[in-house]
C-alpha cells in the first residue's frame, strides 16, 4: 500500500501545448492517504480515466511529478508499480476455475503453492466465491466474473493501490448495491488504497471516504461526501451532486446586499472574496428551499411524489426552482412563496464559492 502525491501534475495529449485549454488534465496538487477510500467522480471527458492512467503509470504526465510514499514513480513502467486495475468489463480466463484465476496472479510471481492456496481461500471467502472455487469461470454471471477481477486484484500482498474504472457499468441494476456494499466491506477489511472510477453520484459517495470531483479536466473539489452536499466550493459540485441538483440562480449585490427577485437573500455568511464584475449566483439545495407567506412569490409547476418526500417544482419569472418538501408539509395551494435557507446559501462569483 502506498500514500500517493500528485505534485503539480497535468497532462496534455498535444505535443506543444499552449493554453490552459490544451490541457486533458489542468494542474493538480493532491495527497491521498494510504489506506483511504478514493473516488474519481465526473461526466464523460473529464479527465477522470487520463488521472487514473497517470497513476497507474499508462500515462506519463506532460508536467509534474507522481510519488509513492516518497518514491517518484513518475516514469516508472506499470509493471513496477504494483498496480492493481478492476475495468468496466471483466477480465478472466474463462477456461481456468475460479481458483486458478484467483491464483494466476500469485503463480506468475513464483509464489509457493501453500501460501497460493492459504490466500486464495482467504480472498474467495471475502468475496463469497467459496463454493464456486472448482467452476469454470465461463459458468459464472456477470457480477461473479467482477468478483474474479477484483479478487486478482486482492490476493496480491505487495499492491500499492487498487483502481477501479468504471467496474459496475455492466452488472444488472438489482445487483449493483450488493457489489457496492461488498467493496466498501472489502476496503474495511483489506485496509489497501482503493481509487474508484465513476460517473454516477451513488456508487461514489457510498463507496469512497473522500471524493474527487472533476469538471472540465480540472478537480474541483475534493471532499468527504457530506462536505459535498454541504458545502459545494462550485456551482458544478452543486449541480452533479445530489437528486434533485442545487438550485444555481442569477443574482445582484448592491451595497454589501445579494437580491433575487426584487427579495434581500440572506446568505450563510458575508461574502469575502472581491466581486470585479464577476458573473454572480447564488446556489440553495432543493432540501433548503421552504414556503414562506413572507417569501419570494412563485408559480407551481408540477409536483412529484417520491413516497417520504415531494419534489416541487416553480417558477419564479423565468427561472425555475426545486423544493424538496416531506410528506407531512402542506404545499399551499394559491400563491405560493419560497424562502431559501439562510445557513445553506450561497454566494458564488464566475461558478466558485464567495466565502
Amino acid at each position: 500500500m502506498a500514500r500517493i502525491t500528485l505534485d503539480k501534475v497535468r497532462h496534455s495529449y498535444l505535443p506543444q501545448p499552449v493554453a490552459e485549454a490544451d490541457y486533458a488534465l489542468k494542474e493538480l496538487n493532491a495527497i491521498w492517504e494510504d489506506g483511504g477510500a478514493y473516488a474519481l467522480l465526473g461526466p464523460s471527458g473529464c479527465g477522470k480515466t487520463t488521472l487514473l492512467n497517470i497513476i497507474s503509470g499508462l500515462i506519463v504526465p506532460s508536467e509534474g511529478r507522481v510519488l509513492f510514499d516518497e518514491r517518484d514513480v513518475t516514469a516508472v513502467p506499470t509493471t513496477n508499480r504494483h498496480i492493481a486495475q478492476v475495468f468496466q468489463f471483466p477480465v478472466v480466463y474463462d477456461t481456468m476455475t475460479v481458483f486458478d484465476n484467483l491464483a494466476f496472479p500469485l503463480r506468475n510471481r513464483r509464489i509457493p503453492e501453500a501460501r497460493v492456496q492459504q490466500r486464495v481461500i482467504e480472498i474467495a471467502k471475502m468475496l463469497d466465491l467459496e463454493n464456486d472455487l472448482r467452476k469454470r469461470a465461463s459458468g459464472l454471471s456477470a457480477d461473479g466474473k467482477q468478483k474474479i477481477s477484483l479478487g486478482r486484484g486482492l490476493v496480491r500482498d505487495d499492491v500499492n493501490v487498487i483502481m477501479f474504472d468504471e467496474p459496475l457499468t455492466v452488472i444488472d441494476p438489482h445487483l449493483k448495491w450488493q457489489l457496492r456494499s461488498k467493496l466498501k466491506e472489502l476496503h474495511q477489511q483489506v485496509g489497501a488504497t482503493m481509487i474508484y472510477v465513476t460517473h454516477d453520484q451513488t456508487e461514489a459517495l457510498t463507496f469512497a471516504d473522500q471524493v474527487v470531483v472533476m469538471h472540465d479536466g480540472a478537480v474541483v473539489q475534493i471532499g468527504t461526501p457530506v462536505d459535498l452536499f454541504e458545502y459545494p466550493r462550485h456551482t458544478f459540485v452543486g449541480h452533479f451532486i445530489g437528486s434533485p441538483g442545487m438550485n444555481i440562480l442569477p443574482t445582484r449585490v448592491d451595497d454589501g446586499a445579494v437580491w433575487f427577485a426584487g427579495k434581500r437573500i440572506e446568505l450563510a455568511s458575508t461574502p469575502t472574496a472581491p466581486l470585479n464584475g464577476a458573473h454572480l449566483e447564488i446556489g440553495v439545495r432543493p432540501e433548503f428551499v421552504r414556503f414562506d407567506p413572507e417569501g419570494i412569490p412563485a408559480e407551481i409547476v408540477k409536483v412529484d411524489d417520491l413516497g417520504r418526500y415531494r419534489v416541487v417544482e416553480l417558477r419564479c419569472d423565468e427561472h425555475r426552482i426545486k423544493a424538496v418538501i416531506d410528506e407531512e408539509m402542506a404545499i399551499p395551494s394559491e400563491s405560493p412563496r419560497v424562502r431559501f435557507d439562510p445557513g445553506h446559501t450561497r454566494l458564488y462569483a464566475d461558478g466558485w464559492v464567495t466565502e
